[in-house]
């Protein structure tokens, strides 16, 4: 049987992320996933896709606060919980099509990342009284929101795709890459490779509640994927792998050729239970 083998949280968009034992799902997603987006002082988003080594900023939960690291600097803290901000500076913040209501955490925090970034900086969160709507083209007849995400509340992820992307990367002497490239939420292990490119409901069997999801959509692949998630810089000896390697396999008709890699999905049931890894899943084939 398909299980959950590993859940992972991205608190700061386009930072790095933190794998977890257990994380509580919301109905945006997993708890603190993409809470955070660091801005120019506009409000427009910064991403890997034109500051790579974004990468490098990592991010740890302790206490009540979110503690973020970045290479020679010094650890600076944020409240993870938005009531902490009640007199923070109000701004909109522009993530791709949609502009919403996010909290400014501060020039303390805007001074780091301006550092850290080379460029004038900000750190925001999404106010607890924004609505950000995911698009009902895919997700109907669900009404479902998300915070600074590209797109959808979820991204899940085949450990056996994986595995068989990294056959073929092999195969022509590429180093493998891990999970990270393509910052999951949740991989699950045991089905098929690419099997998830055809299921539609996944249920997750947690104790007195089971959570529902809808893969809803084919994940299209920006060039992130090419970025070492631990270098914050592409491999200059493969600095086009994996997306060289997917481009011979993994072009899709339905997206006119883009690659794609992993499924973004919903949630339909579960708001409030604690997803755990080891967790029984159940995958349904849409026909």
């Amino acid at each position: 049987m398909p299980i959950l083998n590993e859940l992972f949280v991205y608190p700061i968009k386009s930072c790095a992320g933190i794998s977890l034992r257990r994380a509580t799902l919301l109905d945006t997603g997993l708890e603190y996933d993409r809470h955070w987006m660091v801005t120019d002082p506009a409000g427009a988003m910064f991403t890997q896709r034109s500051h790579p080594r974004m990468a490098l900023i990592k991010t740890a939960f302790d206490g009540d606060d979110l503690v973020i690291d970045a290479p020679g600097m010094p650890p600076l803290r944020t409240p993870l919980h938005a009531d902490a901000l009640a007199d923070a500076q109000p701004l909109r913040a522009t993530v791709w099509r949609h502009t919403v209501d996010a909290l400014d955490t501060g020039e303390h925090a805007a001074q780091w990342f301006s550092e850290v970034m080379g460029t004038p900086a900000r750190l925001v969160r999404f106010a607890p009284s924004a609505r950000r709507d995911v698009s009902d083209e895919w997700t109907a007849p669900h009404s479902v929101q998300t915070h600074f995400a590209d797109g959808f509340p979820l991204l899940v992820v085949s450990q056996a795709s994986l595995d068989d992307l990294n056959a073929r990367l092999s195969a022509k002497g590429a180093p493998g890459i891990a999970a990270n490239r393509f910052r999951p939420n949740l991989v699950i292990g045991g089905l098929d490779a690419y099997e998830e490119d055809f299921v539609g409901d996944m249920q997750i069997r947690v104790p007195g509640r089971d959570v529902q999801l809808r893969l809803v959509k084919l994940c299209t692949r920006c060039p992130m994927p090419s970025i070492d998630q631990e270098t914050g810089a592409h491999d200059p000896s493969w600095p086009h792998e994996p997306l060289d390697t997917m481009s011979a396999y993994r072009g899709s008709d339905q997206f006119d050729g883009a690659l794609t890699f992993g499924k973004n999905a919903i949630i339909v049931e579960g708001e409030g239970v604690a997803l755990e890894v080891g967790q029984d899943v159940e995958a349904e084939i849409d026909f």
